[in-house]
């Protein structure tokens, strides 16, 4: 989860950098798992959803990473929706936010995460889905979502509202959020998770919180995913729960990763770096978003945005060439000193 900024990249207009990568194609149809479709196993006890229709090939296909428990790919860069989904039932607010998620799947885009507390989040993201699904245009989603209730008794009927909302038959990943009643919410996922009725298990954690008792629960849980704070400036999480995730197989979500816009409009005073012409970065966002996803440990990135625009160049980020283990460390001793 984070939130986009505005600002124009320094070394290239947004317009001139729309106009190279070619405008957005929206009559092309992917497959979405949408209500009343079958799931077809997958390895490691998920299950994949059926493709009812081929699935578009965008221009330029993202780097994806394997989940380690299954081993199914997920394009790098993914598509949070905190604050920015948070629209109400205002028509032409959630209308936009259907066009972000139709750029997203354009572009070959996958993984849209949410939670309960996100306010209107979840039926906006629903809004979307049924509306691309009407158009014909539906999508590879991978619906990530969350249980946030500290009655461990209610954690299955907000699950089900949550569906609801989204309008889907199961999700892919469950999460515990901020590992809010964790130890009454976890076996309840785990079960459901054992009957089919979703895909994947995960906690999370933001901003740094409750590593130590987050990192106990990844030693003893079997956990699919993790979500957490990473980017060049909050980096605590390569000190202990990043090695951990590659030591025990477990993926990760980067939230977080431009701090709701705030390290971006830090970045935004200073020119683009050469390394990052050379990474083939159209602006900040870009550069930040590929430091993220090139760490081993990291499975997918899910910055936020409102715009169409911000979500291209987002999941522009998702393609070669990423940095190594030199040019990462550059790249943060270069975003330190600036910021």
């Amino acid at each position: 989860m984070d939130v986009r900024r505005d600002a124009a990249p320094r070394q290239q207009t947004r317009r001139a950098w729309l106009a190279e990568q070619g405008t957005l194609v929206l009559s092309g149809t992917v497959a979405m798992s949408l209500p009343g479709r079958a799931a077809q196993a997958q390895g490691g006890g998920a299950t994949r959803p059926s493709s009812a229709a081929p699935i578009a090939t965008p221009r330029h296909s993202p780097v994806t990473k394997p989940i380690p428990s299954s081993g199914e790919p997920l394009p790098v860069v993914g598509l949070g929706t905190w604050i920015t989904f948070n629209v109400g039932n205002d028509p032409r607010a959630r209308d936009a936010c259907a066009e972000v998620v139709r750029a997203f799947f354009a572009r070959g885009g996958r993984v849209i995460d949410s939670s309960p507390m996100y306010g209107s989040s979840q039926p906006v993201i629903g809004h979307a889905l049924a509306k691309l699904s009407r158009a014909g245009e539906s999508a590879a989603l991978f619906s990530a979502e969350k249980v946030w209730t500290g009655d461990g008794a209610g954690g299955a009927q907000q699950i089900d509202a949550s569906r609801a909302h989204w309008g889907v038959p199961r999700f892919d990943l469950m999460q515990v959020h901020n590992l809010l009643a964790w130890e009454a919410h976890l076996p309840r996922l785990l079960a459901m998770k054992a009957e089919g009725k979703l895909r994947y298990v995960g906690i999370t954690t933001s901003e740094g919180r409750r590593h130590g008792e987050f990192e106990r629960v990844m030693r003893t849980q079997p956990l699919d995913f993790v979500q957490l704070t990473y980017n060049p400036v909050d980096r605590e999480a390569e000190r202990r729960l990043l090695p951990l995730a590659a030591e025990r197989g477990i993926a990760v979500l980067a939230n977080r990763p431009f701090r709701e816009g705030a390290l971006l409009d830090a970045l935004a005073r200073h020119p683009l770096p050469g390394w990052a012409v050379e990474l083939r970065c159209d602006g900040w966002a870009q550069a930040v978003l590929k430091f993220i996803v090139s760490h081993p440990a990291v499975t997918c990135a899910i910055p936020a945005t409102s715009q169409v625009a911000h979500v291209i160049q987002n999941v522009g980020a998702a393609r070669n060439p990423l940095p190594d283990a030199a040019l990462r460390a550059r790249i943060a001793a270069d975003v330190a000193r600036l910021v």
